[in-house]
């Protein structure tokens, strides 16, 4: 179908406080609260028709800029500052476009305004990542159609050569048409690095039911995929991994493992030393064959500047994905994955999934079913509700068979949400979701989540959240332009 367009006339945002039943430790940040910000974004059809869409997403400090100096507060304002900067560039442009046309044109303004104000490229895609969801989201309830409707049939207008050439003669119909939904995604658990692992490790006393200790949270919720933090010290991460390794031997002997450095690697260097170190290990030889790769352990500031292809487990970036470019630099270098992560950006996951696509189709005649490059699905602590839920439907879209979950671990559910929201999901996502008592959470079945319900009208979610139960995000103290 021909793309529709539409004009944005109005973008708003609101936040609610996210505590944290459990510190999450990741590389050099431990963090038990963090706001949650949500945008809702009305839009207006060629024919006069308005919709209101809406997203969501926590504004994580000590991820996209770990710089020292900078408090917790001052990265989550830098975070507001991103998303209101997107904002003026969206609705200051009275153009009518496609969805995928609104980002294209304000693409490029977004991020020379967030390098005018001195804020760092990672987060200068967090303002467009909400808006485009939420823009998405407003389009389909529009055309009363599914996110999966309007993105097989490109009604989007998704075309990346206008901001990439090398997408030069890439059919983005033909791409998209060809991508079939997963029915469920498996859970790949979080194990930071504060986490209890055994009965050596305190646990807090706490008026909720869930799982603590690691041996706990496998009888719950049955994983088949483990994602563990790591810090970069070798002695600690090799006994740790020792501990983990003891306990899913006997809780989940079939599962498998992916590695997150979080940048705590100084070098190459140190990085080599800790995988020398972890498989002369002779009691890790099942351990490291569990391993499908290794995320971001080097810092970003030197992580696209040395080879890595001499590392023998596959590594990818995370942090390191602040560009479009991004990955083809990093695989130039020798990673071959990144990942895709919606505060990161819907179309640009697309853009690597096709890219990873192509790279293997040209590898093929030389290393027949092998397929060298990979997007993984990975998380920033998302909570239930429309931000979980639409991220899990683009990782169903675009066929990740294991996301990375931790907010059903960090925090109780829907806890902070008012009780009515709370119930209207589970009603309308009874596959999504389970009660105990007043809360609702997220359903994890035998390591699985479903996806089935998300194919209704709209973005993934029947439920809007309720903007009466929400507090006006303040106007952050940006930096000043230079």
């Amino acid at each position: 179908m021909k793309a529709p367009a539409f004009t944005i006339d109005a973008i708003e945002f609101g936040e609610r406080p996210v505590t944290f039943r459990m510190p999450f430790r990741f590389g050099a940040a431990t963090l038990d609260a963090a706001p949650q910000a949500f945008v809702r974004a009305r839009i207006r059809m060629a024919d006069g028709k308005e919709t209101w869409g809406h997203s969501a997403e926590m504004m994580m400090p000590k991820w996209f800029d770990k710089d020292p100096l900078l408090t917790y507060g001052q990265n989550i304002d830098q975070l507001r500052c991103c998303l209101m900067l997107a904002r003026d560039a969206y609705v200051g442009d009275r153009t009518s476009s496609t969805a995928f046309g609104h980002h294209a044109r304000n693409y490029s303004q977004t991020i020379s305004s967030a390098a005018r104000n001195r804020l760092p490229l990672l987060a200068a895609g967090f303002g467009p990542a909400l808006i485009d969801r939420a823009v998405i989201d407003a389009f389909c309830r529009a055309l009363s159609k599914s996110f999966f409707d309007v993105m097989q049939c490109n009604a989007v207008g998704f075309d990346p050569v206008l901001l990439l050439p090398e997408f030069a003669g890439f059919s983005a119909p033909t791409f998209l048409s060809r991508l079939t939904p997963l029915p469920d995604v498996a859970l790949r658990h979080t194990i930071g690095l504060a986490d209890p692992i055994d009965a050596s490790d305190p646990a807090p006393t706490t008026s909720d039911t869930l799982p603590w200790h690691l041996v706990d949270v496998i009888a719950k919720y049955r994983p088949r995929y483990f994602k563990i933090k790591l810090c970069g010290e070798l002695p600690r991460d090799i006994d740790r991994l020792r501990r983990i390794d003891a306990v899913i031997e006997h809780a989940a002997p079939d599962c498998l493992l992916t590695l997150d450095g979080n940048e705590q690697f100084a070098d190459h260097g140190a990085l080599a030393d800790f995988w020398i170190a972890l498989r002369s290990d002779s009691s890790a030889e099942k351990f490291v064959r569990r391993i499908l790769w290794i995320e971001q352990p080097l810092p970003r500031a030197i992580a696209l500047s040395q080879p890595v292809a001499d590392v023998e487990v596959p590594l990818m970036i995370d942090e390191s994905d602040d560009a479009l470019d991004a990955f083809p630099r990093a695989r130039a270098l020798g990673y071959r994955g990144v990942s895709s992560k919606s505060c990161k950006g819907l179309y640009k996951s697309l853009v690597n999934v096709a890219r990873a696509a192509r790279w293997n189709a040209e590898k093929s005649t030389d290393l027949g079913a092998v397929k060298p490059f990979f997007v993984s699905a990975e998380d920033l602590t998302m909570q239930a509700g429309i931000a979980v839920q639409q991220d899990l439907a683009l990782v169903s879209l675009i066929g990740i068979t294991h996301v990375e979950r931790n907010g059903h671990h960090y925090v109780n559910g829907m806890a902070g949400a008012p009780v009515a929201e709370q119930r209207a999901y589970l009603a309308a996502h009874p596959d999504l979701y389970e009660s105990d008592g007043d809360v609702v959470r997220l359903s994890i079945r035998d390591g699985m989540l479903s996806t089935r319900s998300l194919h209704g009208s709209g973005f993934s979610s029947l439920v809007e959240p309720d903007w009466r139960h929400m507090h006006e995000m303040v106007e952050p103290r940006c930096p000043p332009s230079d």
